[in-house]
């Protein structure tokens, strides 16, 4: 099965009307939608596009490396797991949440024993949780899981098929660089990806530094079948954009 395509509706929902937008999707080939309010749900999945992605707690900052946040988090992604397979969501995102003082090898023993204590409710739903690996350099200071390797950590600890992580190759050109190879070594620790030109998370153009075709064929060589999201903030035309950033992954009608 060929990689699936999505568009992260945050990024364009200021610009579109949410009819718009949606069929702007549907026109240019795109498979679905990451981050979708609730109540536009319906319209996406009667649009005939998938819901690869949404949150499934709060928040960035204050997250699953803290154990006093366990409980809340643990209630947040159990209620969202029950709305997701009502609604056939595939993913559930997750955050590590800032550093409070708790070293790197801390943060990785209490973010594991918080996704350990909703992964067989993942399991059983059929949904995956995916930690979201973000820049701590640019755009989120102190966030924890801002390097493949301690968030691949994280999933080999919990050791459920349904706990992976949220590859956002933007986030990560900015913090590691070596896309491929990482992604090579990493893959089977990776449910969903995330795009963005670099620097400045704009459109996948030329004038950006991160050679997308390449970066999604090395994706495509370890098998992957799951969603590529489009995160970029767009500077020009957002359907061009769109339409630009689908023909360098790949996808397109």
């Amino acid at each position: 099965m060929a990689i699936r395509h999505s568009i992260s509706w945050w990024c364009f929902d200021s610009i579109l009307e949410p009819r718009t937008l949606i069929q702007a999707a549907v026109d240019l080939g795109y498979d679905g939608f990451d981050l979708v309010p609730i109540e536009h749900w319906t319209a996406v999945r009667d649009a005939g596009l998938e819901l690869a992605a949404v949150n499934g707690h709060a928040s960035i900052e204050d997250g699953l490396n803290q154990s006093a946040n366990h409980d809340r988090i643990e209630r947040e992604i159990l209620e969202k797991l029950e709305r997701a397979r009502r609604h056939d969501v595939h993913h559930l995102i997750c955050f590590s949440g800032n550093r409070h003082g708790p070293s790197d090898a801390e943060g990785i023993d209490v973010t594991a024993a918080g996704l350990r204590r909703v992964a067989a409710a993942a399991e059983q739903a059929g949904i995956t949780l995916v930690l979201e690996l973000l820049n701590s350099k640019v755009d989120h200071p102190a966030y924890q899981c801002d390097r493949t390797a301690w968030g691949a950590e994280v999933v080999r600890r919990v050791d459920s098929p349904r706990v992976k992580l949220l590859y956002d190759i933007y986030h990560m050109q900015i913090m590691e660089g070596d896309l491929i190879r990482t992604i090579r070594d990493h893959h089977r620790h990776i449910g969903h990806y995330h795009t963005g030109g670099n620097p400045g998370r704009n459109e996948l153009s030329p004038h950006q530094e991160i050679h997308y075709p390449a970066v999604v064929a090395a994706i495509a060589e370890t098998g992957y079948d799951g969603f590529i999201g489009q995160e970029f903030i767009p500077t020009g035309d957002p359907v061009a954009g769109l339409a630009e950033a689908l023909q360098a992954c790949g996808g397109g009608v």
